[in-house]
C-alpha cells in the first residue's frame, strides 16, 4: 500500500465504521439481539482502532518510506476487512461460515502488529548509525 492508497483505505473505512455505528446504535439496535450487537460493537472496535493505526503509519510513511510499514498497513487493511467484516455479517445472517473467517482477519492483525514492530525498530538502527 501507498501512503496515498494507506489514505484512501482509512477515509473508507472511518465513514463505514462511523455510518455503521450510527445505522447499528439507532436503527440495528432495535432488531438485533445482544450477542449480534455484541459483535456489531467488537467489529466496529477493532475497525476503528486499526483504521486510525493505518493512518499512523501512512503520516510515517510520508515523512520516509518503509517497506515494513507498508506491509504492516496492509495486512491491518486486510484483517480490518476479514475480521470486523466477518463478525458485521455473522451478526447481520447469523451464517455460520463466518466465524471461520474472523480468526484468519485476527491472525493478518497480529502480522501487521509484528511489521510494524519490525519497522520501527529497523528505524531505530538506522538513526544509530547515521
Amino acid at each position: 500500500m501507498s501512503s496515498r492508497a494507506m489514505l484512501i483505505f482509512s477515509a473508507i473505512s472511518g465513514f463505514i465504521f462511523v455510518a455503521l455505528g450510527a445505522f447499528g446504535a439507532h436503527v440495528l439496535s432495535k432488531s438485533l439481539g445482544t450477542n449480534e450487537m455484541a459483535w456489531l460493537k467488537t467489529g466496529l472496535e477493532y475497525q476503528g482502532f486499526h483504521t486510525l493505526t493505518i493512518l499512523g503509519l501512512a503520516s510515517a510513511m510520508l515523512r520516509r518510506a518503509n517497506i515494513w510499514f507498508y506491509w504492516s498497513s496492509a495486512f491491518l487493511a486486510l484483517g480490518t476487512v476479514l475480521f470486523s467484516g466477518s463478525l458485521y455479517c455473522l451478526a447481520l445472517s447469523h451464517l455460520k461460515l463466518w466465524v471461520y473467517v474472523t480468526p484468519i482477519g485476527g491472525t493478518c492483525f497480529l502480522v501487521g502488529w509484528i511489521l510494524m514492530l519490525v519497522g520501527a525498530m529497523r528505524l531505530k538502527q538506522r538513526a544509530e548509525r547515521q
